[in-house]
């Protein structure tokens, strides 16, 4: 089965078990990924919220609670090793004028061959030009 690339506020929702009908539907035809980035940005969130999107009204129970998942993401969660995408992410980030988060996204749905999925809330631009100027699938997923 492909893989659909989830960013870090759809990964939150999935481990918290509060994914939206939307992101259940997706998953219903993709196996959830992520990105080393995403995964980064998550785990600094469940550490230490300081008032962001991610965690920040979370209490500091289910934030422990999300961090356990975190540390022993399940299995059927793969997160591409950087190596594997180094080069090509520079090369994204080069063409398209991509931060390094936004140029590995790019490459891991471009090595799953699978949507980019992001939060609707999220959304951003060049992120979305590149995956269509790559004629990929970019997916806005709201809560």
């Amino acid at each position: 089965m492909t893989k659909a690339v989830l960013d870090d506020h759809l990964l939150r929702d999935l481990l918290a078990g509060e994914a939206s009908g939307e992101l259940v539907q997706t998953l219903a035809d993709y196996q959830p990924a992520t990105t080393n980035m995403y995964l980064l940005r998550l785990c600094r969130s469940a550490v230490s919220a300081a008032g962001g999107t991610l965690t920040g009204s979370w209490p500091a129970s289910a934030r422990r609670a999300l961090g356990r998942q975190l540390v022993a993401l399940p299995e059927d969660i793969e997160v591409v090793p950087m190596r594997g995408l180094a080069f090509r992410m520079a090369e994204l980030a080069g063409a398209h004028r991509l931060s390094s988060l936004g140029a590995e996204a790019v490459a891991a749905a471009e090595h799953f061959g699978g949507p980019l999925c992001v939060w609707a809330g999220d959304d951003g631009p060049r992120i979305r030009a590149a995956i269509s100027d790559l004629a990929g699938d970019y997916r806005t997923i709201a809560r």
